[in-house]
């Protein structure tokens, strides 16, 4: 018999199907389709698409370390095309003014381009966001400390902790937003449709109710392992000087993300004390980021799963 959720987060099979929260709805990923659900005033709207992937052009993209930069950009990319279309059921208010560069976007590449053109830069805001507040800031920050100069292992110490803080700090402030909180129970209804569906129990919303909302391959944990690693390879960084020492942090982030994403897709796919150990952190953190869903959240996150479930059985093995 296997053991409850409470007890153990074990599971005798583990799918590469992920997903992620939106606004109202799910998105669900599987190894050749990927699904939007959205619970809109007039329903359940779902979107199916084939996926192309990259690597499938470009296997030497599949490869350990590149794929782990490959998947990051493509996610961030597919993320937010999904929030928007996601977006696009609840429209702001009719008096609402238009933004004056999506309309100078739209007047110039039309408005297909113009979409298109927002969601990379959108992306790469996302991305820019991150790495400032997480990664550069805390350096800039460290090197305010008087005395501090060439004292590497005390620098790299308060580096690492201001990253951590301001991590922490950032997640339980958002938290704590009403909006942010739906799309975060929809984030749990995802988790715990994933848990049903690797316990191979039938996707009713009983069974997905009763699962745990912490799993182990998630965003919040990925993020929290990239800023791990880091730290640790900052404490490689040997430079007094606060614009190098945020240059080579920005020069490394490539390796970071690359072992991060090996480490996580390592510790998603194993079940003993090592992984336990290693996923722990990252799954009490999603005390923050995932909230417990009602039912029809999660009629949503079972709606996008069944969609992307390949034909034949074992296809979505971790």
């Amino acid at each position: 018999m296997a053991k409850t959720p409470e007890s153990c987060n074990s599971s005798p099979f583990r799918t590469s199907i992920g997903g992620q929260a939106l606004i109202e709805g799910i998105l669900m990923r599987g190894p050749k389709k990927q699904a939007i659900v959205v619970r809109s005033k007039d329903g359940l709207v779902k979107k199916v698409e084939e996926l192309k992937l990259i690597r499938d052009r470009y296997p030497i993209l599949g490869l350990p370390l590149i794929r782990g930069i490959i998947t990051f950009g493509s996610s961030m990319v597919n993320g937010v095309k999904a929030l928007m279309y996601s977006a696009d059921f609840f429209p702001e208010e009719e008096d609402a003014e238009p933004d004056k560069f999506d309309l100078w976007l739209e007047k110039t590449f039309g408005s297909e381009k113009a979409q298109q053109i927002i969601i990379y830069i959108a992306a790469v805001l996302g991305i820019f966001f991150s790495i400032a507040m997480f990664i550069l800031l805390p350096t800039f920050i460290a090197g305010l400390v008087p005395g501090i100069e060439e004292k590497y292992v005390i620098r790299n110490c308060i580096e690492g902790a201001l990253k951590i803080c301001i991590f922490l700090g950032y997640l339980a402030l958002v938290s704590r937003m009403k909006d942010i909180r739906r799309v975060f129970s929809y984030h749990g209804a995802e988790h715990k449709t994933i848990w049903c569906y690797e316990k191979r129990l039938p996707l009713t919303v009983e069974n997905v109710r009763k699962q745990t909302r912490l799993h182990p391959r998630c965003g919040t944990s990925f993020l929290f392992v990239v800023i791990c690693i880091s730290i640790i390879v900052g404490a490689f960084i040997r430079s007094d000087h606060v614009l190098i020492r945020m240059l080579l942090h920005l020069a490394s982030l490539p390796v970071i993300v690359a072992i991060s994403y090996e480490l996580n897709r390592w510790v998603g796919g194993h079940e003993n004390a090592l992984s336990r150990a290693l996923s722990w952190p990252g799954m009490q953190l999603q005390h923050f980021t995932t909230f417990e869903p009602d039912d029809s959240m999660i009629e949503v996150a079972i709606e996008a799963l069944k969609a992307v479930i390949p034909e034949e059985e074992g296809q979505d093995a971790w």
